[in-house]
């Protein structure tokens, strides 16, 4: 079992920047791969960024790409994702997720789900 905890989510405006965190704890010693998710009210969720547990390689989402950075800290066992030039868009509840595949870009390859955090961008 992994747990999962995100924070960092809040309020800012068009242009802005905001960084979210997920702390993981339990058995993360077999994840490959730890993504960030979003989804927005009547949207279905959509992949953001991941990177690899191991090696810290990162893939983006063409909606973030030159906008978002995702790294870790492993002796922490926590993610970090910012996202700089905000947009109305990127409004949405963020997911932190774990998955033991290298299927990094599907929901539905992940094993372990944070809460999620909200991130609101106004215009």
């Amino acid at each position: 079992q992994v747990q999962l905890v995100e924070s960092g989510g809040g309020l800012v405006q068009a242009g802005g920047s905001l960084s979210v965190s997920c702390a993981a704890s339990g058995r993360t010693f077999s994840t490959r791969f730890m993504g960030w998710f979003r989804q927005a009210p009547g949207k279905e969720r959509e992949f953001v960024a991941a990177i690899t547990w191991i090696g810290g390689i990162t893939f983006y989402a063409d909606s973030v790409k030159g906008r978002a950075t995702i790294s870790k800290d492993i002796a922490k066992k926590t993610v970090y994702l910012q996202i700089n030039s905000l947009k109305p868009e990127d409004t949405a509840l963020y997911y932190c997720a774990a998955t033991r595949t290298d299927k990094y870009g599907q929901s539905d390859a992940y094993d372990y789900w944070g809460q999620g955090t909200q991130v609101t961008v106004s215009s």
